[in-house]
């Protein structure tokens, strides 16, 4: 059986070279053009870029303005026998493209359940269960598991850094340990959680442009996520022995609970994403209104800043997506495919290329989100020409995103970390094991062909 397997994958990876050599010769003539066609991405990445450096800082420029701009000069030079109106209307095809719309009302919902759930007091509370559990001599490790387990759960990096680095800052000085390797036991389980989550908007993004569940995305990556959450937890309870001091936590109001636990079963049940946030939404209204801690204006009003605060991320994937569809108008994405295909022998070479592709996407752009709405089409792609499982693909684009991201010293969950902490963004990186582990088995898994079952 194992011969079988092998000579079948054998022939179907010359298949894979001869259709890459086949489309390099049919799009010879656009790829004359390639570099034009790709050049809004070139645009897009100098404004961005550029006007960061110049302004000596990433996040004060808005990802959407670069977008924007780039959007209007992929309009501009599509093909001179379209009129305006024509290019518009494949720019608004692709802005409105069924997976960009229903990814578009994920995050609106995923907004909505985070915004109602911290109105209700479910974040406090969780921190609270999670801290009051550490056992002296296990704090570090403790630390690690409790911001897994919260990113877990409200499915944000951002959201975990600001709930326990602040708590983080005191911890160090009662133990006497670095601030930036408190810090970085935060930021790294965040990242576990960013990658793994239901509700984050990296997973959202990942299965969505693949076309996969996220319970089957999740039970990929997982087996990646795991081996490096307990190598690292093993590391740090190495280095926490001799630690007793633990941190003093008010009584937690279990019921508040509710609402995370609810989300995870739901989703790992395999119930529609759409009508599990929408169940928890109500869940936070339940309690809201039976603790008082909810009026029915406060629910709405929670409801409309959770939405609000995914507006610029809904503008840019709408924006994202009308541009890649000019791109592959023009013949843009079959010359990057071509390009960057065209010394792959078989399966590996595609996944390390797409790992590529979503990594320098990554760094230019540091937001691991964007990185994957930008890819993902190309990685479709790839993936399709390469006979790709979509649930590896979706889990790599996920994880090199998120390892990129998670090490970026201009990335908002380590400029975040080091404001609160007070820190340098460098004084954290160097603790940083949880990314740099988990880049490292990704990249074994694509080389040694694991998990079997997706690969």
């Amino acid at each position: 059986m194992g011969q079988d397997n092998g000579d079948r994958e054998e022939q179907e990876n010359r298949i894979g070279t001869m259709e890459t050599g086949k489309d390099r010769t049919d799009n010879t003539h656009r790829g004359m053009n390639g570099w034009l066609a790709l050049s809004p991405l070139a645009v897009f990445l100098v404004v961005y870029l550029v006007s960061s450096i110049l302004a000596k800082d990433f996040y004060s420029i808005p990802i959407a303005s670069a977008f924007l701009i780039a959007s209007c000069y992929a309009i501009a030079i599509t093909k001179s026998r379209h009129s305006i109106e024509e290019r518009i209307s494949v720019f608004s095809k692709g802005a409105g493209d069924r997976n960009v719309l229903l990814m578009i009302w994920i995050f609106v919902l995923a907004g909505a359940f985070a915004g109602t759930a911290k109105e209700i007091g479910a974040i406090e509370a969780t921190v609270d269960l999670t801290l009051k559990v550490l056992p002296g001599n296990l704090l570090y490790a403790g630390l690690f598991l409790a911001s897994c387990f919260i990113s877990m759960s409200i499915g944000t990096s951002v959201g975990t850094i600001v709930a326990l680095v602040p708590i983080t800052a005191g911890l160090a000085a009662e133990t006497g340990a670095s601030p930036g390797f408190m810090a970085a036991i935060v930021t790294g389980g965040a990242f576990f959680g960013d990658n793994l989550s239901f509700i984050s908007d990296t997973t959202i993004a990942s299965t969505r442009t693949q076309g996969c569940s996220m319970q089957d995305k999740f039970k990929v990556n997982i087996l990646l996520a795991a081996p490096a959450a307990i190598i690292v937890t093993a590391i740090y309870v190495f280095l926490g022995q001799g630690v007793e001091t633990a941190a003093a936590v008010q009584p937690i109001q279990w019921y508040r609970l509710i609402p995370y636990i609810l989300i995870i079963i739901l989703a790992v049940s395999g119930i529609n994403v759409v009508l599990t946030l929408a169940i928890g939404i109500g869940v936070n209204a339940v309690i809201g209104f039976i603790d008082g801690s909810l009026t029915w204006t406060g629910w709405l009003g929670a409801i409309g800043d959770g939405i609000g605060s995914m507006g610029e991320l809904i503008i840019v994937t709408m924006l994202a997506g009308g541009m890649l569809e000019l791109i592959r108008h023009n013949g843009g994405i079959d010359f990057i495919i071509s390009l960057m295909t065209r010394h792959i022998k078989g399966r590996r070479g595609a996944e390390l290329s797409i790992a590529a592709l979503v990594s320098l996407a990554n760094l230019c752009t540091a937001n691991n989100t964007i990185a994957i709405i930008t890819t993902g089409s190309m990685a479709k792609d790839i993936s399709s020409r390469y006979g790709l499982d979509p649930r590896k693909v979706a889990s790599i684009l996920d994880t090199f995103s998120c390892v990129v991201q998670g090490l970026l010293p201009y990335g908002a969950q380590l400029l975040m970390a080091s404001g609160l902490a007070s820190i340098s963004t460098m004084d954290i990186i160097p603790h940083l094991y949880y990314p740099v582990a988990l880049g490292i088995i990704s990249l074994l898994a694509i080389f040694l062909r694991y998990p079997r079952k997706y690969s």
